[in-house]
């Protein structure tokens, strides 16, 4: 049939990303760029990391600026939308101006969905799912400091919320909206080093993802597929060392360019299988989002493999592997076991 030829994204979309401050001692500078951004009195938003230092050495840093902080430090991981409607009450009731985010993505995602949700005076997060559902342009100030190497959440125009509405049938899903992109994100690698290993490691398998799904995404977008290979590259290389060495600060800064490339790639390039699985996954099981798709990746790769065995084949490459004397189904395969 004609219509089956038609190219299916004859329009394809570029998403912004927020200003970005990256590489060690970025986070120093958090109370400095709230002062300059307008702060008054800021939400700080969190989930089990209060208890480390970091919280209070970020809240000590934007207080000695100047700006008032409350501390929100319940969100959980896979946020659920009582975490944002928590959190936006907070808000509301200590009389805040703007948002400071200090985690991985879930952090990230529950505040992006709570300045959502303060934009249009307290309305539940479930209303916003979907594509730009949001109706007012402005929303309260945001600067997102990543503690993980994973989601690249402070860059992206999405988050991720779980619906626990139907508690029988509960269901993740992903808002997109361009109102939602953090104002400033600080990426710092020596903010990764306390991160345990098994979370490194399944991280570490979110950046693959994010980063081999628009490279061979039906989107097929071109301002994507350069940075999706180069994070793949990265991610192949320093990954392991991340993991085996967790204050080794090469292989941290390595994760860090690593998760915030793929997040550009993401961002506009699109995803697959993987986060579709992994996100029906999670929602009935709580589990990690990164350890859902390293169980899911090789399995969506191979079933991708034979409609895109050429990306493959450049994937393998970006692993490492020497291709030479292989033919591109080789060499696809290759990647596959690498």
């Amino acid at each position: 049939m004609q219509a089956d030829k038609l190219w299916q994204f004859p329009i394809k979309e570029f998403h912004n990303v927020p200003r970005g401050l990256l590489g060690p001692g970025a986070y120093e500078l958090v109370g400095v760029e709230a002062k300059n951004l307008g702060f008054k009195k800021s939400l700080l938003m969190t989930s089990g990391l209060r208890g480390t230092g970091i919280i209070d050495d970020i809240v000590g840093k934007v207080k000695y600026a100047g700006v008032d902080v409350v501390v929100y430090d319940k969100v959980e991981s896979n946020p659920k939308d009582y975490n944002v409607m928590d959190a936006y009450q907070m808000y509301a009731e200590e009389k805040c101006d703007s948002f400071i985010s200090v985690g991985g993505g879930s952090t990230h995602d529950a505040c992006k969905g709570t300045r959502i949700v303060a934009a249009h005076d307290g309305r539940n997060v479930n209303e916003f799912e979907g594509f730009n559902k949001s109706e007012n342009p402005i929303n309260p100030p945001h600067i997102a400091v990543s503690t993980t190497a994973g989601t690249g959440s402070e860059t992206s125009w999405a988050y991720v919320i779980t619906d626990t509405s139907d508690r029988e049938n509960p269901h993740k899903y992903v808002a997109f909206d361009d109102r939602c992109i953090a104002t400033l994100a600080i990426c710092d690698p020596v903010m990764y080093y306390t991160c345990p290993q098994d979370y490194t490691a399944q991280c570490g398998f979110d950046v693959l993802a994010h980063a081999s799904e628009p490279y061979v995404s039906r989107l097929d977008f071109p301002p994507s597929l350069g940075s999706a290979l180069l994070a793949v590259q990265l991610t192949a290389k320093w990954l392991p060392m991340a993991v085996a060495e967790p204050t080794n600060y090469e292989a941290r800064s390595g994760m860090m360019y690593a998760q915030y490339i793929a997040a550009q790639a993401f961002n506009s390039g699109g995803l697959g299988i993987v986060h579709s699985i992994s996100h029906a996954v999670s929602a009935f099981y709580d589990s990690h989002h990164g350890l859902n798709n390293a169980i899911a990746l090789p399995r969506v790769w191979d079933f991708n493999l034979s409609a895109r065995y050429e990306r493959f084949a450049d994937i393998a490459v970006a692993m490492g592997v020497d291709t030479h004397g292989m033919t591109k189904v080789q060499a696809a395969e290759a990647a596959l076991e690498a």
